[in-house]
């Protein structure tokens, strides 16, 4: 289903869009706070983006860096080509170690190989230790957020969803009640688990380590307690030297939520004795991507969720209208590389106000590759009827200034003179939920002409007009 439809279904609660779109606002209202205390932000950004820049365009060396430091730290290291191969992968190293009970802290990679249902199917128990994550798995949901994963449940929805599968008493959705309850549920999961999943926010290809990023302290529970410790990587996630880590740890919390910094930032280097310790590095179509000119930058995203937060798009029309692991502005761009014809739709979920690339921590240009994707998306894929008449149309009239002129005028007048109900009629899609303005007596170009045949006053080579 098309963004404009699955939009048009969350569109119907308008309460819950209402606060759907303050409550991303605030948050990236916090940001804006946050990052201007940091002098220097811009170059930091610059810093990151170079970083970032440098690392993929000499990665075959860095990943082979990376397997060789970590070998030597005794972490295993396994290579997927794409999401069956990362699945694959896991059972293996699970089954071999007779592990049934799986906790797993906060990782996309693994929602975008579905990898959840893939290990249920083969009788592994799986739960997501992150409470949003917790929450959307108990209501059998995909994440709408990459940072905030159950952003589109208020705390009544979640206070309901917790009496049927945590048997917690009514409490008109307290927060403080629900967090103790969660915490009791899912510290019993902890205890039992006989192997930890977590992601990887940041890989170093100089140590052979990595660092899980997180604000529940999920991860460190999960890993310290089972004796098998499975970390799931893109290899975009590499960065080259320990050094570098400092850069992108002041980018990543103040983005996301306007945090200084993650209130866990976890370094895992070596395994525990007694314990195993395995990362699987996977493609699954990024290669693919890194082989694209015009949008291997979009590899340079370090999951913050920034572009989602000031997307007025996405704020009005939540994570799920985009159907794909990783929704918003960047989501829009990754999607497409994957799926054309499924995904054709995202790029022009976008205003193109640039707002998005204003706010991402290492600079990828996103609304510039929106729109590269839409004229991809426009020559290789079967446009509606309507659309490419309408375009056609379009061309020609915008071609001819003196036919664009006499529309302008019916246009204007019509907005001043006719009534509103005829104006909103269905084919204006625009009026459904809003009124456009009362048209102006003359264009621009009308008041420029009149503008210039006043006098004008002569100051030596310019003119100047009163």
């Amino acid at each position: 289903m098309s963004h404009p439809k699955l939009a048009s279904i969350f569109n119907k609660d308008e309460q819950k869009v209402n606060w759907h779109d303050k409550a991303l606002w605030f948050v990236r209202h916090k940001r804006d706070l946050s990052v201007h205390q940091v002098k220097g932000w811009e170059t930091l950004r610059e810093l990151g983006h170079n970083i970032k820049a440098h690392t993929l365009s000499n990665l075959d060396n860095y990943l082979v860096e990376f397997e060789t430091n970590a070998l030597k730290n005794g972490i295993q290291v396994h290579w997927a080509a794409n999401a069956k191969e990362h699945n694959t992968i896991v059972h293996q190293i699970l089954e071999e170690h007779g592990a049934k009970k799986v906790v797993k802290s906060k990782s996309m990679l693994t929602e975008e190989c579905h990898l959840n249902p893939y290990l249920e199917d083969r009788g592994i128990e799986v739960i997501d230790t992150d409470l949003g994550e917790r929450i959307v798995q108990l209501a059998k949901e995909p994440p709408s957020h990459i940072v905030l994963p159950a952003i589109h449940k208020n705390r009544h929805e979640v206070d309901k969803l917790f009496q049927e599968h945590l048997h917690t008493k009514p409490c008109d959705g307290d927060p403080q009640y629900l967090t103790q309850e969660a915490r009791k549920h899912l510290r019993e999961k902890f205890i039992n688990a006989d192997a930890a999943i977590t992601g990887v926010n940041f890989a170093i290809a100089e140590t052979g380590g990595f660092v899980v990023c997180t604000n529940e302290g999920n991860a460190d529970m999960g890993t310290h307690l089972a004796p098998i410790h499975i970390a799931c990587m893109g290899f975009e996630k590499l960065i080259p030297k320990q050094e570098h880590l400092g850069v992108f740890l002041r980018l990543l919390a103040r983005s996301a939520t306007g945090q200084p910094i993650t209130t866990y930032s976890s370094h895992f280097k070596r395994p525990m004795n007694g314990n195993k310790m395995h990362i699987v590095i996977v493609d699954n179509g990024r290669a693919e991507q890194l082989g694209r000119p015009d949008f291997r930058k979009s590899l340079h995203c370090i999951r913050c969720g920034a572009c989602m937060n000031t997307c007025p798009i996405y704020r009005r029309s939540g994570g799920h209208s985009y159907d794909a692991t990783i929704p918003g502005p960047i989501g829009s761009i990754l999607s497409p590389g994957k799926d054309l014809t499924k995904h054709s739709s995202l790029p022009f979920a976008s205003t193109l106000c640039g707002s998005c690339s204003d706010v991402c921590p290492v600079k990828i240009d996103i609304h510039s590759q929106l729109y590269k994707w839409r004229q991809i998306i426009t020559k290789e894929t079967k446009q509606p009827f309507v659309k490419k008449k309408s375009m056609v149309f379009m061309g020609k009239l915008f071609s001819n200034p003196k036919q664009f002129e006499r529309i302008g005028k019916i246009g204007r007048w019509a907005l001043r003179s006719l009534p509103q109900s005829m104006i909103n009629a269905k084919p204006n899609v625009w009026g459904k939920s809003r009124d456009l303005p009362k048209g102006p007596k003359q264009s621009f170009d009308e008041w420029y002409r009149n503008r210039m045949k006043k006098k004008p006053i002569n100051h030596g080579k310019q003119n100047r007009y009163t």
